[in-house]
């Protein structure tokens, strides 16, 4: 009895080994998702990728394999029906063991709507670097819960990517400087996010989208618009059938270069997405730099949308116990960060950040206000944040409030929290988990950008300067 009963032990031990070694199968569709679960991936398995080569999602078929591949998947990260409309079948079919991101439904990402139908969303959200930052930590943190035995994995992979990310948008600041110098138009709309994140001058764009045929209307007058020697580059898309590209282009002399904003010229990998950027930013660096073109912006009404759900109404109370709404905050641009007194480091890290940076764009800081929204009112009273607030820029104001009010502004802003007690400490020595970034807002209240975590202050007062100096 006791031989069979230790017989039967071995043999579960064995199997529950095979079970936790088993191989996380992961599938995702284009080439920049990809190329970021195969960094937090390294090590293991390397996700499988639908869309490769030059191919494009816009008409892709799946093949029988494909279809097999996602039916047995445990992860699927796609983007969107936006963009991957041949995932929506597919999708349908699976089983509830399958656990499915979509991208554009993720409330960490910037996630703008289209400038042709504000019910949908503009999927390139991948070309704004900042939006990756937030994304590896999204994608890691559902790794490591649907594969909790590989977490030590995923935590240094998503270590070590964030390191070259950070590396990467710092080298992203240096390109945008050289932005400045022309405008641009392009052909198809995939630059908005890359517009906004590094104030690019793209005044103009012919069509959507390769399954959106061009317009005689739109294209007269885009035909007009680069006529008329404002513009000095027209962008293009690798890969993309552009037929009415002689039409727009007759008579006129400008720069035409080839975006990639799919990497269809690039090998797939953990390397691809700092490829894709490299590229893409050389491209248009090079495009807008023609200097034979005389420079005048065309009429403010070509710019795009500053838009993206976030922002709203609320009631909180100031740190001298003033009731404050969301309309005291209009009439200037504001820099709203949430946190509490209490936190260790990453609050005073980022309030340090937020301050230096608008110490180091002079006059400009009196156009902007910045507001510090505790998360944790039971302990950050008024008369907590009064003191605390000294601490730093001396135009800071802290906002408190009741719970209730601090969750509507919360959500508001998409910011998640969550109180964490040690039991081994005093029920008020808790701490809180929660989301960090630093939001710009213009005068108006509509949502500009957010700055991630661990950003330079001298990358902040730069891209501060940038939208301020547009208004």
């Amino acid at each position: 009895m006791y031989r069979q009963l230790t017989t039967l032990w071995v043999l579960l031990l064995i199997a529950s080994s095979s079970w936790a070694d088993a191989p996380l199968k992961v599938v995702t569709t284009i080439k920049p998702i990809h190329s970021i679960l195969s960094g937090l991936l390294a090590g293991s398995t390397p996700p499988q990728l639908l869309v490769d080569g030059a191919q494009l999602p816009y008409h892709y078929r799946l093949s029988e394999p494909q279809k097999k591949s996602i039916q047995q998947a445990d992860l699927i990260a796609w983007v969107g029906p936006e963009l991957e409309k041949f995932m929506l079948e597919p999708l349908q079919q699976l089983n509830a063991n399958t656990t499915v991101l979509t991208l554009l439904d993720n409330e960490e990402i910037k996630v703008l709507p289209s400038r042709w139908d504000e019910s949908k969303r503009d999927p390139f959200f991948w070309l704004d670097s900042r939006n990756i930052i937030i994304l590896t930590d999204e994608l890691a943190r559902v790794l490591m819960k649907v594969d909790p035995e590989r977490k030590a994995l995923y935590e240094r992979n998503r270590h070590q990517l964030l390191l070259r990310l950070a590396r990467l948008d710092r080298n992203l600041e240096y390109g945008y400087r050289g932005l400045k110098s022309g405008i641009g138009m392009a052909y198809y709309d995939t630059l908005q996010y890359f517009e906004q994140a590094y104030a690019l001058k793209i005044r103009g764009v012919v069509t959507q989208s390769p399954t959106t045929p061009v317009s005689g209307l739109s294209l007269l007058q885009s035909h007009a618009k680069l006529a008329s020697g404002d513009y000095s580059c027209l962008l293009t898309e690798q890969q993309s059938a552009m037929e009415q590209l002689p039409i727009l282009t007759q008579g006129v002399q400008l720069n035409i270069t080839p975006l990639d904003s799919f990497g269809t010229t690039l090998e797939s990998g953990t390397d691809f997405y700092f490829e894709l950027m490299k590229y893409n930013t050389s491209a248009i660096k090079q495009c807008l730099q023609f200097e034979n073109s005389p420079i005048s912006l065309p009429p403010d009404s070509d710019q795009a949308p500053l838009s993206s759900g976030i922002g709203g109404k609320f009631m909180l109370r100031d740190h001298h116990g003033k009731l404050i709404t969301d309309q005291d905050l209009l009439g200037k641009f504001h820099l709203i960060y949430f946190g509490y007194t209490f936190c260790p480091d990453v609050c005073p890290t980022s309030l340090i950040t937020l301050s230096s940076a608008l110490n180091q764009i002079g006059e400009l800081a009196e156009q902007v206000r910045p507001y510090f929204i505790t998360v944790d009112p039971t302990r950050d009273t008024p008369e907590i944040l009064n003191t605390y607030v000294t601490y730093f820029h001396p135009t800071l104001v802290g906002l408190t409030g009741t719970q209730a009010m601090v969750d509507r502004v919360a959500a508001l802003y998409r910011i998640q929290y969550e109180k964490v007690e040690d039991p081994s400490r005093a029920a008020d020595e808790y701490i809180i988990d929660h989301s960090s970034g630093l939001f710009l807002m213009a005068p108006d209240g509509k949502f500009i950008t957010k700055f991630a975590h661990g950003i330079a202050p001298t990358e902040v007062a730069t891209r501060l300067k940038a939208v301020l100096s547009q208004h």
